[in-house]
């Protein structure tokens, strides 16, 4: 678990409600399914329009990464790296047959066979690196949803705030009235910007964190399956790797 992601979501809502407590307010005064559904139904609804499904539905399955981050296994894959180096320059590329078979990971798989099958080292390149374009643009796409729900809920807040002042000045002249419409109005902005601020703009920022550690861990994975087919020496691809550690 990602202790950091919990804590800061937790603490940016009790922020909320301590500090409407300690205004005197009540708590429950925040509590506004009007506001709510304008709010959190007028964002997804813009967000779907704007985007393909499969961007929308990438978006939803990546949200998991922010509480539960990916394993960094940069320092491990280099060691393993160093190891297939060293077994290629000694007893030639074929040895590494044994390795395809033990790795799970469909890139390093992919890598290791386009070595074992002779392809040349910048066609083995161009390939992979076609194939990390790829992701990072896929990559993108789906964060880019998280971006812009937090660009469209502050607005549709104001939206919603100016929804709740039509139905206060539509029953002006009953005075019991006039409560419940300001308080959607005022929530209703609450939601907007504290979703963005909080929530979705923080939720975007953290996976691009993320999604940076994978395309760095990808080009680490390039360069060295470009060296190991170029017959480059262990050592020197071990200081090849150095530089994506740091």
């Amino acid at each position: 678990m990602d202790w950091g992601s919990i804590s800061g979501l937790v603490l940016a809502l009790f922020s909320i409600l301590i500090g409407q407590a300690v205004e005197g307010g009540r708590i429950g005064s925040l509590l506004q399914p009007a506001a709510f559904i304008v709010v959190v139904f007028g964002t997804l609804g813009a967000v779907l329009l704007q985007s393909k499904p499969k961007n929308f539905f990438r978006a939803i399955s990546m949200l998991r990464q922010v509480f539960v981050a990916p394993t960094d296994d940069r320092s491990i894959l280099a060691r393993r790296i160093a190891l297939w180096g060293a077994v290629a320059r000694k007893e030639g590329i074929m040895k590494l047959e044994p390795y395809l078979q033990t790795e799970k990971d469909p890139i390093i798989q992919k890598g290791l066979r386009l070595m074992i099958d002779g392809i040349p080292p910048q066609t083995i390149k161009d390939i992979c690196k076609n194939d990390l374009d790829q992701f990072e643009s896929s990559q993108r796409n789906a964060i880019k949803i998280w971006d812009s729900a937090g660009g469209y809920s502050p607005t549709i807040g104001i939206l919603g705030a100016v929804l709740g002042l039509i139905h206060v000045m539509e029953n002006l002249s009953d005075p019991n009235m006039l409560g419940s419409g300001i308080a959607v109005a005022f929530v209703a902005t609450i939601y907007g910007v504290g979703l963005a601020n909080m929530v979705f703009i923080p939720i975007a920022n953290k996976l691009k964190y993320i999604m940076q550690i994978e395309i760095t861990r990808r080009e680490m994975l390039l360069e060295a399956l470009t060296s190991i087919a170029n017959g480059e020496h262990s050592i020197m691809i071990e200081e090849r790797l150095s530089s994506y550690l740091r």
